[in-house]
């Protein structure tokens, strides 16, 4: 029987593949750690500036006001202002009426909650009715977009 002794401990080897492959794991973590904390610094440094600098921009109130329209015989459209929750802050209401033909008329109305105006250059089918609202701020509204 023959025997056959080995110098070679594996027992070693093996611990000298694992420390290499546990030193390459290691220094991935904390670089990954640390881009993200730089990203989520950066990313909250700038909605906090754009905050405190009004890049946020200046988003405007929509007013509460209202008119109706309505087509009275053939030729005949009658624009009523309603009012509304807004309506003490109404400095001017402009309306435009355009007909199937292309024409259009234009007016204004009183800014008194149910004054009417009649305009008897309606045509015969769909007329696109509009009217705007310019307020006391400078801010200007569409308050009617129809066809009657």
């Amino acid at each position: 029987m023959l025997r056959i002794h080995c110098h070679v401990r594996f027992g070693h080897l093996f611990e000298v593949l694992l420390m290499k492959l546990m030193k390459n794991e290691d220094a991935v973590s904390p670089v990954i750690g640390v881009i993200l904390m730089v990203a989520i610094t950066v990313i909250l440094a700038a909605v906090i500036a754009a905050f405190v600098f009004g890049m946020a921009g200046n988003i405007s109130k929509t007013k509460i006001v209202a008119a109706t329209a309505s087509q009275q015989g053939s030729n005949t459209i009658y624009i009523t202002y309603q009012g509304g929750q807004d309506a003490a802050s109404v400095s001017t209401l402009a309306y435009s009426i355009t007909g199937t033909g292309g024409t259009t008329v234009t007016g204004t109305l009183g800014t008194a909650v149910g004054s009417s105006k009649a305009d008897g250059t309606a045509t015969i089918g769909q007329d696109h009715v509009t009217a705007t609202a310019k307020f006391t701020d400078g801010s200007s509204q569409v308050i009617l977009d129809t066809y009657v």
